[in-house]
């Protein structure tokens, strides 16, 4: 948008620089003077936390890194010893483990946000696909540190989860031999998953950066799914946009700070506080919570191939969302049918999460199918033939003109045009 300031050095050293290596200008463009939708809400901030918690991720790691074991028979003992006898090495293990779940967490609210106001549609295919892709990078990335502390749910968690890959046809069998470095999870399997689960981070940064630019080239979108049509319709990244996003992380962090300090347990197995123990198989074999959901899929269908086939599609599938969804409406706001049925799908990805650490038996079984056949449902059936069927609600004709319509108060009346006799 024109009319907006442009970046000037102030100092002899910065203006040297910018000639040179414009860094400056290009923080200052994407990052400050940047022409944000003014009508954003606070789950807008949900992205700035999902940076933050990946920071915190990256730098925990690495201190961690120093400090762990990559080895079968002393990877359980390393982590208990970074635990009581390196500085701070509670602290670090407990950001670590427990910021996996604040991450995970965010990055639903994230793209639970995105379908709601249709953020996926053209022109923004891309920045849509890109999430999907950090998406499929968190989850790999996650399940390899799960397997890193060596307790009984990691190397169980293990043998099932790579075990899974043994009903493709043909290249299965190969797949796991690699994955397992042998014929059975060892020590070679953890230094692969080690390894991995070091670089692929910085992978998740790289298509973050990619994220990152595909926004500043589509643009913001925002509760109404309407284009902005002038500089009326937009605000400066800071201070506006910078101030909300802080206080939400803020808020966000005082979430993490207590599952930190007052419960940092409650979200971990507690036989992984167990030595690894290939001879004993645990009870109930789970994955994290937020593996619940797909681990739910998994077990719902009995066939092992279909029930892997099913596990890749409910996260592939999230890819194809915007060509999916024939609506041309893009926020729920003016798509009443569509919100309903979201909030159902919604309900429904929650419902196999607790169902997922169930046990798969009796009717777990039962409501695990019927979840499953929503959540394609959503996609293959009900959101193709929405955009068909939908009566929509009339759009605004622009940002400023919701914003002022949601700022009325009760009871008044719109302004007459002019020249209207009153």
């Amino acid at each position: 948008m024109s009319g907006h300031p442009t970046y000037q050095p102030q100092s002899a050293f910065m203006r040297w620089m910018e000639r040179r290596l414009p860094i400056g200008g290009l923080i200052y463009s994407s990052f400050v003077v940047y022409p944000t939708p003014r009508n954003l809400n606070y789950w807008w901030t949900f992205g700035g936390i999902l940076a933050f918690m990946l920071g915190v991720q990256i730098v925990t790691g690495v201190v961690l890194a120093m400090h762990y074991t990559p080895q079968v028979d002393f990877a359980f003992d390393s982590v208990e010893r970074i635990m009581r006898d390196v500085n701070y090495g509670w602290l670090l293990r407990y950001l670590h483990a427990t910021g996996a779940s604040m991450f995970f967490l965010a990055a639903y609210i994230h793209m639970f946000r995105g379908m709601y106001y249709g953020s996926y549609k053209d022109p923004r295919e891309v920045l849509w696909i890109l999430g999907v892709i950090l998406l499929l990078l968190m989850i790999i990335t996650g399940f390899m540190g799960y397997v890193l502390p060596w307790g009984q749910m990691s190397f169980w968690a293990a043998t099932v989860i790579t075990n899974l890959f043994s009903a493709i046809p043909l290249v299965g069998e190969p797949i796991v031999t690699w994955l397992w470095g042998g014929y059975a999870v060892g020590n070679p399997t953890l230094n692969r998953f080690y390894s991995l689960h070091y670089l692929l981070p910085f992978v998740i940064v790289g298509v973050v950066v990619l994220h990152i630019w595909a926004l500043h080239v589509a643009g913001q979108n925002n509760p109404t799914g309407v284009e902005p049509k002038s500089e009326e319709d937009t605000v400066a990244f800071t201070p506006y946009a910078t101030i909300k996003d802080s206080f939400l992380l803020a808020v966000f962090c005082i979430l993490f700070a207590w599952f930190v300090f007052y419960i940092p347990n409650f979200l971990l197995a507690p036989d992984n506080y167990i030595p690894a123990n290939p001879a004993v198989t645990p009870t109930h074999i789970v994955p994290e919570w937020y593996y619940l959901p797909f681990y739910a899929i998994l077990r719902a269908i009995p066939n092992k191939l279909f029930g892997v086939m099913a596990l890749g599609a409910s996260i592939l599938i999230l890819a194809f969302l915007p060509w999916l969804d024939t609506s041309k409406v893009r926020s729920a706001r003016y798509r009443p049918l569509y919100r309903q049925f979201f909030w159902v799908f919604v309900i429904v990805c929650v419902g196999l999460g607790w169902l997922g650490g169930k046990p798969p038996e009796g009717n777990y079984v039962l409501i695990a199918r019927i979840f499953t056949v929503y959540y394609f449902a959503f996609f293959l059936v009900i959101l193709p033939v929405l955009g068909k069927v939908e009566r929509t609600k009339p759009l605004p004709n622009s940002i400023s003109e919701s914003v002022l319509r949601e700022g009325k108060p009760i009871g008044a009346q719109a302004p007459p045009p002019a020249g209207a006799k009153v």
